[in-house]
């Protein structure tokens, strides 16, 4: 979800972060502590559909519409701090001189079972999620670092800015990493992460869902998206998983269940392909220092 990106992109775009409001927009505050009149979910369900309505007529009408807005207006922070300027080119030479450095025999296995952090075992519903990487043809991207994170089976991150009233899991860090492997086939085990509240508006919760970054060849290429869990209620209330505005392409964020990767009295199996490239790329966003885990 999000801007969309291209793996092999030669230069690295950035910007100062867009201001704090928008000159004559109304919009919620949305940080941590902060009491503003929110918008209710009635108000951001019809922010949506109208959303919706004017992507819909203008693909209709032949139009060229972005496969995830990053300017959309229900999803509140999007507009206080979407790219609103030129992007400033920079060498990826240069940036690859200052950026950090792995190698295969820095990846251990062990780094992708999410449920082996602590000194037991984590709360909740143990899980496998496994997936290939592709291009837009089809063919496996081999060695690519795939790192994930996540909340708590609670919906709660390890993470200081996270302080809504939900437990912390001692034997959970909710982060993981590995490289895909000559199919292109990464696999993860965690535990399923639960839906949390976010300050969008009154009432607001996010779907469950797991957070993906992925590498190429440099650090200039990173890509970040957002994979979902088949038949969450909570995808039609929320305004993130309703950027991407097209269904077809919000179905392509969704993880579908698998019983072949499931494992007798031991986990359930999802199974979601990321494909970098193409008309059924998989929707990505943009990296955003300023908002963790949202």
């Amino acid at each position: 979800m999000g801007l969309e990106a291209h793996p092999t992109s030669p230069t690295l775009a950035r910007e100062r972060p867009a201001p704090d409001a928008v000159p004559g927009t109304p919009l919620p505050a949305l940080r941590r502590g902060s009491t503003p009149e929110l918008l209710t979910q009635a108000d951001i369900d019809a922010e949506i559909a109208a959303e919706h309505a004017a992507s819909a007529a203008r693909r209709t009408a032949g139009l060229a519409v972005p496969a995830t807005r990053n300017d959309f207006a229900p999803y509140r922070s999007s507009v206080l701090r979407h790219p609103t300027k030129d992007p400033v080119q920079a060498d990826p030479e240069a940036v690859e001189l200052l950026a950090p450095v792995f190698g295969e025999r820095d990846v251990h296995a062990s780094e992708a079972d999410l449920t082996r952090t602590g000194t037991g075992e984590p709360i909740g519903e143990r899980l496998v999620v496994t997936g290939r990487v592709l291009d837009g043809e089809g063919r496996p991207v081999r060695r690519q670092l795939v790192e994930v994170w996540q909340a708590n089976a609670a919906g709660r991150y390890a993470h200081q800015r996270d302080q809504h009233p939900a437990p912390l899991d001692p034997n959970f860090t909710g982060v993981g990493r590995c490289l895909t492997d000559d199919d292109g086939t990464y696999r993860f085990t965690t535990i399923k992460p639960g839906p949390y509240p976010w300050n969008n508006h009154r009432n607001a919760w996010r779907p469950a869902h797991i957070h993906f970054s992925l590498f190429g060849t440099q650090f200039t290429q990173r890509l970040i998206t957002q994979m979902y869990f088949p038949g969450d209620p909570l995808f039609a209330l929320d305004p993130i998983y309703q950027s991407t505005t097209d269904p077809v392409d919000r179905e392509l964020l969704v993880a579908r269940y698998d019983h072949d990767v499931t494992q007798h009295e031991w986990c359930t199996g999802y199974r979601w392909d990321i494909v970098l490239t193409g008309t059924h790329r998989t929707r990505m966003e943009a990296p955003d220092p300023g908002e963790e885990h949202a």
